[in-house]
């Protein structure tokens, strides 16, 4: 099974944290289904802050790397815990489409720009979308970025800290701003993967 490299999967906090976690039996279709939760929680912080008030810029910071976290644990809990199910790779997958929407579109909120939290999340399915089109043709999975699922986290993350003490950079809001690095970086991640997923289906 082809899965996204995480370095944290190699930790030890983070085999502690899911050993812990098999022990509880807390399955894998939950800790995903958990990432949605903290995807709603996020998303609803981002629109609350209104882009400046910095205890929901803190709530909604906290509950994206909760959602990573999430995104962490349920692969270790299935493979290394070999706790594995059958409907997993829906519970696997989906979620983080959620996720993404959810998390965007509140930042969009947020930042007094629907649209634009649309547009970056619509451009977040797709880089999933060309990297799932490329493992139905038997390819490998494609991660790579410049904006995977991992650096629009960071990304959200660091606008959310930012904007505690810049609001705004050059006049235009910093949630706004985050999403534009965000909607840009992913539409040259769907390019790229694209481009790869086409060169490697011609070679064959």
């Amino acid at each position: 099974m082809q899965r996204r490299p995480i370095a944290s999967r190699d930790r030890n906090w983070a085999k502690r944290a899911a050993s812990w976690l098999v022990k509880k039996n807390v399955t894998p279709n939950q800790i995903s289904k958990g990432s949605v939760l903290f995807a709603v929680i996020a998303g609803g912080a981002f629109w609350l802050s209104g882009g400046t008030i910095a205890l929901w810029l803190i709530v909604a910071a906290l509950s994206v790397q909760g959602r990573l976290l999430c995104n962490l644990f349920d692969g270790m809990v299935a493979v290394e815990g070999g706790r594995a199910e059958p409907d997993g790779p829906f519970w696997n997958e989906a979620p983080d489409r959620y996720a993404d929407i959810l998390i965007l579109v509140g930042m969009g909120l947020g930042a007094g720009s629907p649209a634009l939290g649309w547009a970056a999340a619509t451009m977040a399915v797709l880089t999933a979308y060309t990297r799932e089109a490329g493992a139905a043709q038997g390819l490998e999975p494609d991660f790579s970025g410049p904006m995977a699922k991992q650096h629009r986290m960071a990304a959200s993350t660091f606008a959310a800290a930012l904007a505690i003490f810049l609001p705004t950079l050059f006049g235009i809001p910093t949630l706004a701003v985050a999403l534009w690095v965000i909607l840009l970086g992913a539409a040259g991640t769907v390019i790229t993967r694209g481009l790869r997923m086409i060169a490697a289906l011609k070679s064959r």
